[in-house]
């Protein structure tokens, strides 16, 4: 096996969509002589990725991402480029890369509905003909690992969001894959659910050397999982680098939202902006790079003249973000000079 676990050259999707046709003479000639047009989903990506690195995968709606997971996975073939995917062709060799990754996808069950998850493994232990002694061991960790033990037989269906996510990532893991593609893995997920799973997935990365490969639109996944970020647009790759050096890149702001017991209009600390102000709440904007002198000034004059009821102090939402880049980036880039002499064109974001 190559020393990089995936390595994607000039990959390209094309799609072929019926064009609509006004009125109802047009939608009977839709009918009798449909026209076409070809939609290019993923337009000439070329990207590396070294065993055991935490890759984020981001990028607005329709931007190409599921797209090139699936076909990272061999569940489509591309229109042209090239994949090695832990050895193999994916849409060649798909039965035998199946035994090396691992998919987790948010929105789709590997689970059975009505069964307990732990039929489930019984069945994927037999799929991928792990020794009954290995698995007992494997699962054994993998249930104490994701807190899973107290609902292991209880139907599938009966589960919370954040169990049933829980047990489809130890699903996913039982055969010891040396990539995990996880696609929206906390969607609809609470605080603390989202806290636990980042937290194992982490501890499987840095103990097993699992791949990470995510896509999110959680800015809380992207911090806490990936070292590195990719972001992608229109089917091309605007950024490939740290994901630190994408932070200090484009977060230019952070903000302090304040709870307060009184009437605000007395607030008067010149630290930050004030960007929005009612009459027991208040919202000061802060540069990013903002020492910690100046957020301490600023909760010293609040506790000092008022009674807090609450604190929050947070940074602009992925889209927010990726909105910025926008603005900031006049042609797509990556790391390794890979460039598409291209501005890339307003498109609507997440919603």
């Amino acid at each position: 096996m190559n020393a990089r676990i995936i390595e994607v050259r000039d990959l390209r999707k094309r799609f072929r969509a019926k064009q609509k046709q006004a009125g109802l003479r047009g939608s009977f000639a839709a009918l009798v002589r449909p026209e076409f047009r070809e939609i290019e989903a993923v337009s000439g990506i070329s990207f590396d990725v070294n065993p055991g690195e935490r890759i984020a995968f981001i990028g607005p709606n329709g931007a190409g991402k599921s797209t090139t997971i699936k076909m990272l996975t061999g569940i489509l073939t591309p229109t042209s480029g090239s994949i090695r995917c832990a050895g193999y062709d994916p849409s060649r060799e798909r039965k035998k890369l199946a035994h090396s990754i691992g998919t987790v996808f948010g929105q789709k069950s590997q689970l059975w509905y009505h069964l307990p998850a732990v039929d489930t493994y019984e069945l994927f232990a037999k799929i991928y003909e792990i020794p009954r002694v290995q698995y007992r061991e494997r699962l054994g960790y993998l249930v104490e690992a994701f807190e899973i033990a107290p609902f292991l037989a209880t139907p599938v269906r009966k589960l919370s969001l954040g169990e049933r996510m829980r047990c489809e990532i130890v699903a996913s893991l039982l055969h010891r894959p040396s990539i995990l593609f996880l696609d929206e893995p906390t969607i609809g997920l609470d605080v603390v659910a989202k806290l636990g799973i980042r937290e194992v997935i982490r501890e499987l990365n840095e103990r097993e050397g699992v791949t990470i490969f995510l896509t999110s639109h959680d800015a809380g996944d992207i911090e806490s999982l990936a070292e590195r970020t990719m972001v992608v647009n229109h089917g091309r790759l605007m950024f490939d680098g740290a994901t630190e050096a994408f932070r200090a890149q484009f977060i230019s702001t952070k903000t302090v939202e304040l709870h307060l017991e009184e009437d605000t209009h007395a607030f008067a600390c010149r630290v930050g902006t004030v960007t929005q102000k009612s009459k027991h709440s208040i919202t000061i904007e802060l540069a990013a790079d903002a020492k910690s002198e100046a957020i301490e000034e600023l909760l010293s004059y609040t506790v000092e003249h008022f009674t807090v009821r609450d604190i929050n102090i947070f940074e602009p939402p992925m889209e927010e973000i990726i909105r910025r880049m926008y603005a900031q980036v006049p042609k797509w880039h990556t790391t390794n000079d890979r460039s598409v002499d291209t501005t890339p064109e307003p498109i609507p974001l997440i919603s």
